[in-house]
């Protein structure tokens, strides 16, 4: 099972291939990872902001399957156009790459 470091780690190393290949911002981690409480079952709680004019199904979709590919768990994708009442407790703790 990956911790939270190296995860940070792996995802640092491939920004480039996932700004150019999937139109992406910014992207960061929250959840369980950055709080140090993951376990087996845990899923990968991803933050991402998409530039002008690529958030769109296909992109999300197949960024979602590459971070799956990438880790190997369960990623939940959530873009950064959220809800407020959750947006601010997912922006207390993320942390972007």
């Amino acid at each position: 099972m990956r911790h939270f470091e190296e995860i940070k780690e792996i995802l640092s190393s491939h920004l480039d291939e996932i700004r150019n290949r999937f139109g992406v911002r910014e992207i960061g981690i929250f959840g369980s990872y950055v709080r140090s409480e993951e376990s087996k079952e845990s899923d990968l709680d991803v933050l991402v902001e998409f530039e002008e004019g690529k958030k769109n199904f296909d992109n999300y979709m197949d960024l979602k399957f590459y971070l799956e590919d990438l880790f190997g768990i369960k990623v939940d994708l959530v873009i950064k156009a959220i809800k407020p009442r959750l947006k601010s407790y997912i922006l207390s703790e993320v942390v972007y790459v």
